[in-house]
């Protein structure tokens, strides 16, 4: 049993149609990208949502609990502006799969969150929640009509859902509104069944490229973000301690078990969670919805001209109110400055250089403070800075 926010208590599986609507809150980062990676490189879209599918549904049982499943932003940030082969981005994801098993089977990932400060890893959720207003505004920017309609119809159903009890499916009509929108513009797309998958066999030179433009740069950013960050924002929402050595060992299992066949690397993430929890996901039933709803568009609709039916304007709409939810939890710190100094960071520059800067600056505060004497400028530096100066 869990708890959210309002002390209500919570079934391992619910499916209803809050449920629903958590399901695909979280469409809004997966879609776009997913879409972006299948139409400038060689892999097979298909392929990849069979995977999101089979694992939502894999984690939904697991953890009976919302969990998302998300595509690694930098891996699919990297591709859309590349165009890297299939072969390197199964190479990526093999690398990043051994490494965050084998974190997770030997406390890796525990031994980390216990050396890095909560200030910082809400600065990387308060920085993950200004690239998603960042995202979004550029997915409004094509599509101004229908991102405004979309945001209309949810902020109507909060207000109706904090002065009734009328449930938060807004997610579920702004889709439902983009796809018709879609077909009337574009027609009914054609209809195709995936073909099975074939064993993708990375060279050492996909290896090589993999390893060097698309796993390290991802790194900093699964370690903080897909693991830390979800395991805080976890305790945030739902009140639940997960460990996250367990989250780092099933990502490791969804990449290494999907990569291989066509699948595109995986993780967690803080921004999804928020976004499930936002439009009405409490249980581990979201997931599992979440994967059926994604398995008949995989086997039969997985035509990039499908999926692209859906416009922009209204994943804009969604990732507003997910960076608002997630932005809420990022100020949830003992250090406005640090944590904020990290966020712009992680905006302006990545997420691996806001998480070093952050960590340096976190760590000359716990050194400072340590100290039994201090001046009083220090003393006022500490007070800023939301450190104590005992």
């Amino acid at each position: 049993m869990q708890n959210d926010g309002n002390s209500k208590k919570w079934p391992d599986f619910r499916f209803n149609v809050q449920e629903i609507a958590g399901a695909v809150g979280d469409y809004g980062t997966l879609i776009p990208i997913v879409l972006g990676v299948a139409i400038v490189s060689n892999v097979n879209l298909g392929y990849i949502l069979l995977f999101f599918s089979i694992w939502y549904i894999l984690t939904g049982l697991y953890y009976k609990m919302p969990v998302p499943v998300e595509p690694m932003k930098v891996i699919g940030a990297i591709v859309i502006a590349e165009g890297l082969s299939s072969g390197e981005i199964a190479a990526s994801g093999i690398i990043l799969g051994v490494l965050f098993l084998a974190l997770g089977f030997f406390k890796g990932m525990k031994f980390i969150r216990d050396k890095v400060p909560s200030n910082v890893i809400r600065g990387i959720q308060l920085g993950l929640a200004l690239i998603l207003i960042e995202t979004s505004f550029n997915f409004i920017s094509g599509d101004y009509l229908l991102a405004i309609i979309s945001i209309v119809i949810i902020i109507l159903f909060l207000i109706a859902g904090k002065f009734g009890k009328i449930p938060d499916v807004s997610a579920i009509v702004v889709l439902i509104m983009g796809v018709i929108v879609g077909l009337l513009a574009f027609g009914i797309p054609r209809i195709s069944i995936m073909p099975l998958p074939d064993i993708v066999i990375p060279t050492a030179q996909d290896f090589l490229k993999g390893g060097w433009s698309l796993a390290i740069p991802q790194v900093p950013l699964t370690i903080t973000n897909a693991i830390l960050a979800t395991t805080l924002l976890m305790q945030d929402l739902v009140h639940r301690d997960v460990d996250p050595d367990k989250l780092s060992k099933s990502m490791g299992l969804m990449n290494l078990t999907s990569v291989p066949f066509g699948g595109f690397p995986m993780c967690h993430g803080a921004g999804g969670l928020a976004a499930q929890y936002r439009f009405g996901a409490r249980t581990g039933g979201s997931n599992i919805i979440s994967g059926l709803i994604l398995l008949p568009i995989a086997l039969f609709f997985a035509s990039p001209e499908f999926v692209a039916i859906i416009p922009f304007g209204v994943f804009g709409a969604l990732l507003v109110f997910v960076a608002i939810e997630l932005g809420k939890h990022g100020l949830k710190t003992d250090s406005y400055v640090l944590t904020g100094i990290i966020a712009i960071l992680a905006l302006l520059t990545n997420m691996a250089i806001a998480f070093i800067v952050g960590m340096i600056f976190a760590y000359i505060l716990i050194t400072m403070r340590k100290r039994p004497r201090s001046s009083n400028t220090t003393r006022r530096l500490l007070r800023l800075l939301g450190g104590h100066n005992d």
